[in-house]
């Protein structure tokens, strides 16, 4: 953990999709070197919360403020968060067909970058993380999780991360659709990147993902609000007596929301 000054705060967040307000008064605080796991039942706001940090449209903020090293992102558009240091590892990530695994991992360290990286850098750097990551040389030829299997998708947002090494990384149900092989690869890749540079925000409805990640902090997030912060002692609590005996002391009865 770090004593450093917060790398991302949260602040009495409100959003709305539509007219519906998901998140109502969300206060979380990641420093540097902190993994924190958001955790929660269907419908409590958790996705909703990591399309707001990435400026998708759909989410209107109405409430509150997100900072990053102190500075209010709102008003930046998604890839200007991207690249401020923001990756948002997709719970069902989109393919994109006609665009090479290849192409669009050059395209993006660029973007990052701000110019072209070096083709022998590129390529040596690529071939390392995908050694790491057990993915064949073949993939880099496939088109952007065109027939991807769940595995796949998983490992190619890991291969992202390691490449393009954001300040902030937000993993949106990362373990949905997983053996146990992939789901052991992938956080096993998720936990190298981490380190004192950087913070990791786990979004998971299951502990099983926290057996390769230990969390410094487990939150839970009921009806748009955290209702319980704890260590890693909370997460296998959870697991082993639901959720029910947090719902009952939430502060409003349970709904189910939006692409919660």
């Amino acid at each position: 953990m770090s004593d450093q000054s917060p790398l991302l705060q949260i602040e009495d967040l409100h959003v709305e999709v539509g007219e519906k307000e998901i998140l109502k008064g969300l206060d979380l605080t990641i420093n540097r070197g902190e993994v924190h796991a958001l955790m929660g039942p269907n419908g409590s706001g958790k996705s909703t919360l990591s399309n707001a940090l990435m400026g998708h449209p759909r989410y209107t903020v109405t409430c509150g403020r997100i900072l990053l090293d102190g500075k209010d992102i709102l008003e930046m558009s998604a890839d200007e968060r991207a690249r401020a240091g923001m990756f948002l590892a997709f719970q069902y990530p989109t393919a994109i067909p006609g665009v090479s695994v290849l192409n669009f991992l050059r395209a993006s360290l660029k973007a990052m970058r701000g110019g072209e990286v070096p083709a022998r850098e590129f390529r040596q750097a690529v071939r390392e993380q995908m050694k790491t990551l057990k993915i064949d040389d073949s993939f880099m030829t496939r088109y952007v999780n065109d027939g991807f299997s769940g595995g796949e998708k998983k490992r190619f947002e890991a291969l992202q991360m390691a490449l393009i090494k954001p300040v902030i990384a937000i993993l949106d149900e990362t373990d949905s659709g997983l053996d146990i092989d992939a789901l052991r690869i992938v956080a096993e890749g998720v936990d190298r990147m981490a380190g004192p540079e950087r913070g990791i925000l786990i979004i998971t409805h299951y502990q099983r993902i926290l057996n390769y990640i230990r969390p410094d902090f487990v939150h839970v997030l009921v009806n748009g609000q955290i209702v319980r912060s704890g260590g890693e002692e909370l997460a296998h609590t959870l697991e082993e007596q639901g959720y029910d005996w947090i719902t009952r002391d939430a502060p409003e009865e349970q709904e189910v929301l939006v692409n919660g």
